[in-house]
Formats: structure tokens, sequence, C-alpha cells
């Protein structure tokens, strides 16, 4: 509506300035000069006037020094009898040609018309305008219902676009080999249907953030060279009732007439979360969004060739309604990658990046346990920033060591100068969690130690696992805890002081500690049992979501448990330091001296 008044003010606006500028102008294509029939008559008596032309009521006068005027005669009287009735003398009227030539018709009417042609095309158009502004709101609300997804065709303006295959895709093997059937599935299903076998109708992406969900779903649409819908599950609920639900048809209607097609949605548990909670009312608007999404997928025809595709991180808070068959009944894991798959794609990503010579992805594989696809691009993006920053042309390896170190720990904080004091207490802090992890058997080695703040961290311990781990023992996470509590220990050792730089190895400790006893089962006192219900509900979140399932006896039993691991923890950091004082010192002293100790140099000093 703001809009709607604006532009009427701004097109008033030119209107007046259009009808001032013609008010103030007759004619404004006229350029000779007027002058009166009285001062004509007078000149031509005086014989300064070549010719006259005549031309209706228009006289074109041209004066014997080659200037012209225009003058003007009364309607229905010739010329001639004029000028004798002015007292021209027929002498004077025979110096003068006088030539008669009728009025044209394109002048005549432009001079007639135009002044009110104007005006009137302007106030058309205005109208058109107004009448558009208002059709183009109505079209508007009249497609609030409709789908937003975006379709992604094989060929677009009869060209072939560049597609994504599962060649751009590294890792995921497995995830591959289960999407390689739909694939199959479209190109031929005739091959399935005369076995009497269904192929899925929605398969669900699950895995952490990162892993290439989404990605995989365009590779199932390249390999297919079918069209490709995607959307994000928040595109779906607005806040006037009934709109998802409305969406939800258009889109599966217009995957229908594309078939054969895939639909894929991003986040799905922004829509399909659990229904009944209590809380929002049974006519919530997502709750009726995710009902009319049941029903599309279970309303199939048995030869309509539309496969479901949707991805999410969090499927422990989905509907069970889409999870059961005919729905999402097939359910494809995406794990964070191995070694390998972490080389694969540390590969993929550097093939249109300029490496040095020195460059060895699979020692960056190594380095990288943990890592998701997106975090690995990211590596290499920030080394090809850093290569850029330095004015060289290819990226080296000590390069893609700090664009690590970045993504993990934040950026280097140099401004962030430690006086003597700080630095000192730093070097001892983090040489005490170096000197106990290498010490302690069961910790993983060390890769670097530096005081050089990065983050919020005022130094930092990099201890990188030897080999792939999908298990952890008690005994590892012992030796952890010790080496978390190490810094503290080294501290209240050596300055007989402790310091608020142990904070976040205080909280890091304290909640795997409470792990070890309420999820993992490591207490011998509490046993073999878990405690705390840990689903989430729908509108409460994590912590309020969180039920305890014990009595007030066994929090306490918790507490002491956590407690006393804390203790021995601390205990065997102490026991640990006070036989190694002598390599503790050196340690601290190469780090004061250069602030960086990388794994190598820290093994010669550990010999």
């Amino acid at each position: 509506m703001h809009s709607i008044i604006k532009n009427f003010l701004v097109f008033f606006l030119v209107f007046l300035i259009i009808a001032g500028f013609l008010s103030a102008f007759n004619n404004p294509w006229e350029q000779e000069q007027e002058t009166g029939f009285g001062d004509m008559v007078s000149s031509i008596k005086s014989g300064e006037v070549e010719s006259i032309g005549v031309e209706g009521n228009i006289l074109y006068v041209k004066y014997n020094d080659g200037s012209n005027k225009k003058s003007r005669k009364e309607d229905g009287e010739s010329l001639a009898g004029l000028l004798k009735f002015y007292g021209v003398s027929d002498e004077q009227i025979a110096n003068v040609s006088i030539e008669s030539k009728d009025p044209s018709g394109a002048g005549f009417w432009i001079g007639a018309i135009v002044p009110f042609l104007i005006p009137l095309l302007f106030i058309v158009f205005f109208i058109w305008f107004m009448m558009r502004q208002v059709q183009g709101a109505n079209n508007k609300a009249m497609m609030f219902g409709q789908s937003t997804a975006r379709e992604e065709k094989p060929e677009k303006d009869g060209k072939k676009k560049k597609i994504t295959t599962f060649t751009d895709v590294a890792g995921s093997v497995e995830a591959k080999q289960e999407l390689v059937e739909i694939v199959e599935f479209l190109k031929q299903p005739q091959k399935f249907q005369k076995l009497g076998a269904r192929i899925p109708k929605g398969v669900l992406l699950v895995g952490p953030p990162g892993t290439g969900k989404t990605l995989l779903a365009k590779a199932v649409s390249g390999e297919a060279r079918v069209p490709f819908f995607h959307m994000s599950g928040s595109e779906f609920v607005e806040m006037f009732v009934g709109v998802g639900a409305s969406r939800v048809r258009d889109l599966f209607k217009r995957a229908k007439k594309s078939a054969p097609a895939i639909v894929f949605i991003d986040e799905l548990d922004a829509v399909g979360r659990q229904r009944g909670t209590g809380l929002g009312g049974s006519h919530d608007e997502r709750e009726q969004t995710l009902n009319q999404i049941l029903v599309e997928m279970d309303g199939f025809d048995s030869d309509t060739n539309v496969i479901i595709i949707a991805a999410t991180n969090r499927p422990d808070v989905l509907d069970p309604a889409l999870l059961r068959p005919g729905r999402f009944d097939r359910r494809v894991e995406i794990d964070l990658p191995d070694i390998k798959e972490r080389d694969a794609i540390l590969k993929l990503h550097a093939k249109d990046k300029p490496l040095a010579q020195d460059v060895d992805l699979r020692a960056i594989a190594e380095r990288t346990p943990g890592f998701s696809g997106a975090d690995l691009y990211n590596i290499l993006n920030e080394a090809a920033i850093l290569t850029a920053r330095q004015n060289e042309s290819k990226i080296r390896q000590d390069s893609i060591a700090k664009s690590i170190e970045k993504v993990m720990l934040g950026p280097e904080r140099r401004s962030w100068i430690l006086n003597k004091k700080e630095k000192k207490i730093t070097a001892y802090h983090e040489a005490g969690h170096a000197l106990v992890a290498h010490l302690l058997e069961e910790a993983d080695p060390i890769h670097k130690i530096s005081i050089v703040s990065r983050g919020r961290s005022g130094g930092y311990t990099l201890k990188l696992p030897t080999e792939e781990k999908r298990f952890h023992s008690r005994k590892e996470f012992l030796a952890d805890l010790a080496v978390l509590l190490a810094g503290h220990a080294v501290e209240k050792k050596i300055f007989k002081d402790i310091t608020t730089g142990a904070s976040s190895d205080l909280k890091k400790a304290t909640n795997l500690a409470r792990q070890m006893v309420t999820e993992y089962g490591m207490s011998e006192k509490l046993g073999t049992r878990t405690f705390g219900d840990k689903d989430e509900l729908v509108f409460l979140g994590r912590e309020f979501g969180e039920q305890r399932d014990y009595g007030e006896k066994y929090a306490q039993l918790i507490d002491e448990e956590i407690s006393r691991l804390l203790d021995e923890a601390y205990l065997r950091a102490n026991k640990t330091l006070d036989g190694a004082q002598e390599k503790l010192e050196k340690i601290v002293s190469v780090l004061l001296e250069k602030e960086t100790i990388e794994k190598n140099e820290f093994e010669e000093l550990m010999a």
C-alpha cells in the first residue's frame, strides 16, 4: 500500500510539471519569432519585406536581411484586401512576392492535438500502471500458497549444464552404493516392476553437518538426469494457517508433472518433528504441514516415478510416521570420513588449487581426525587465502597446517601480547599438558605446542590419535582426564597459585567425567547403567527436555563419582610430573624462546 501511494505521488508530480510546461508554451515546436500585423504592414511600406507565405491564417514573412518572422491575419479575409485596407499601395504590394499554400496536415494536427494528447496519454499510462500494481498484488496473494522449491534440470534452454555426479563426491562409499539403486530405478523402472519390486519412495540421509548430504542428493539427480526440486523444511512453515500444507501439495504436483523426478527436502527436522507433545495444540501449522507430507508420500501411484530424498542431522526428533515403510523407509547413514576418505576428499578439493611439491595430503588427512568434508574444504580454502595474502603462487604444507589450527581454534592473536609473568605461566601450563600426554601410554601423541594465542585460548597443545578410533576405552578417558588437569596441576606446583587459564580444561574434564558416569557405565560404584533421559522435547529444547530417571540418592552418588574421577586424575597428573621436572623445564625454555614446538622437535626433547 505504501509503494502504491508513493508511485501515485511521483506520477502526479510529473503530470503537474508537464502541464505547466505545456501551459507556458502553447506550441513548443514553433521556433519563428512572431510580429504583429500592423508591424508587418509598416515593414511592407518601407520596402523591408521580400516575400510573404500565406498558410491559412498564418503569415510567414521573409525580410530583405534574411530574417524570418511569423504573423497572423483575420479569418475569412484575403491578404491583399487587408493590405489595401491598411493603405498599402498596389505598387508596394507588387514589390512583395506573395505565395499562398494549403496548410500541411501534419503540422496542423500536431499543433492542434499535441497540447491535449500528452496529458491524455499520461493519464492512460498512469491508470494502466495502477491496475498492473493491483493485479500484481492479487497475483502474489494467489501465489502465496504455491511451492517455493527451486527446480534444476539436466538441460536448460536446450543447453547442457554442468551437473553433479558421484565422481564429484569423495568418500561415503556405502552411502553411494545405497543410492545407486535409486538411480537405476529412475533410469529403468521396468527392471524392478517386472519382478514385483517396489523401490523405496523416501530416502532419509542422516549424518553430522558438513558430511555431504545435499551433495549426494544432487549427485543422484545428476546421475539419473532427471529434474531436481530442492527446498528447505523451514520454507514450508509460515505464519498463516494452511500455507505450509498448500505448498506441500503444490510441490508434489509439480514433481508428478515432471516425473521421473527427485524432490529433496533439506533440514527435514524443521517440519518433521514429533507430533502430540501437548504444546501448541494439534492444529499447529507445523503439524498440519507434516500431516500433508505424510499423506502425499503415501498417496503416490504405483507408476509415479518420484522419489523423495531428505536430509537431517537430528533423526531422533522425527515423527515415527515419517520413518515407517511406504514413506522414508530407507535410511542412509553418512558418517564423518575416515583417513582414506579424508585423503580422497582433500584430493578432490585440491584439483583446482596449485600445490607446492612439499604438500602431502595424506599427512593432512592424518592430522584432521573428526573433520567433515566441509571442514576439509574450508582448510584448503583458508590455505589458499593465506597463500594469496603472502603473495605466493603455490600453496605450501605449512600454510595448510596453519589453516588446520585456524579452523580448529581460531586465528592467531599475536596482537594479544602477554606480559612476562603471563607468558611464563602459559608456557608451564602447556608444557604440563604435553609432558603428561607424552608420559602416559594411553594418551594420544603430541603434534604441536604453542603459546601463541588463538581464539579465546592463551596457548594450546595439539594431540592427535595415531589411528582411526570408533571406540574409546576407560583407560583412555582416564588418561585424557589427567592430561586436561595437568596444566592446572603445574600452575599450582610451580607458582603455588592457580589462574583462570585452566577454566576451559576444567569444564572439559568435568563434562568427560560426567559422561563416563552417566552415559558410558564406566563407574565401578554405580555399575552398568545410564542416568538421565536425553530425548529432547520438541518445544522445550535440550536443557529443559532432559528428564531425570533416578532419585536423589543416585544424584548424590553421581556427583561423588564425578569428583572422585577428577581427584584421581589430578593426583595422577601430579605424580607423573614429579619425576619429570627436568623435561618440563626443557619444554618451557624452548617455548619461551620460540613460542612453538612441532612434533619432531618435541620428540627430540623427550628422547
